[in-house]
């Protein structure tokens, strides 16, 4: 039935699909990136293990135009191939630095006055969809695909967020999980 009343408001017409040159008439460019109003949240993903999110993350991590990347422990970083494949040249545009020690990102950006949140389910985590203007400047930690951010971070941490699941899973690939809370993110951070 509502899909019926919706279906009626609707207008019909012929769509026609945009070419990858009418696509980037309106995106930024490797020349003016240091010009783009970037959100300032930065991101650390802490011993992710898989080339491919790291990839994926970067992706993300260029469409919704971040402050920063930091590639901490194990977490592999560009050049290696399968990154540079999933993230189809967003190395090039998303600020990324390899740094050891994620704690040592932490406490910097803690003391600039970044607020601290851990993607990650804990006896406290906040709906992300529940989320509101007053918590930018943001660090976020990714942690790993199967640990999740480890314990010693999450102490460190101001809150965390979770995105709720209905299924027989516990949590989303790590890569979808940052794509879903960055625009999120993105869109709380437009309405300011």
């Amino acid at each position: 039935m509502i899909l019926l009343q919706l279906a009626d408001n609707l207008q019909y017409c012929s769509m026609i699909k945009l070419s990858h040159d009418e696509i980037s008439l309106k995106r930024a460019t490797l020349d003016n990136i240091p010009q783009v109003n970037k959100i300032p949240i930065v991101v650390i993903l802490d011993s992710i293990r898989s080339n491919y999110n790291v990839g994926s993350i970067f992706r993300t991590s260029d469409a919704a135009m971040i402050e920063k990347i930091f590639l901490c422990g194990y977490t592999p970083h560009p050049p290696k191939k399968e990154i540079m494949k999933t993230a189809l040249g967003s190395t090039e545009s998303v600020t990324w630095e390899y740094l050891k020690n994620a704690k040592e990102a932490i406490e910097f950006y803690k003391k600039k006055g970044y607020n601290i949140c851990a993607l990650e389910l804990t006896d406290r985590s906040i709906n992300y969809s529940k989320l509101n203007k007053n918590i930018f400047p943001i660090c976020i930690i990714i942690g790993n695909e199967i640990t999740g951010v480890s314990q010693d971070l999450i102490d460190l941490c101001d809150f965390s967020i979770e995105i709720p699941q209905f299924g027989i899973k516990q949590s989303l690939n790590v890569a979808v999980a940052y794509g879903i809370s960055i625009f999120e993110l993105r869109r709380i951070y437009n309405l300011s």
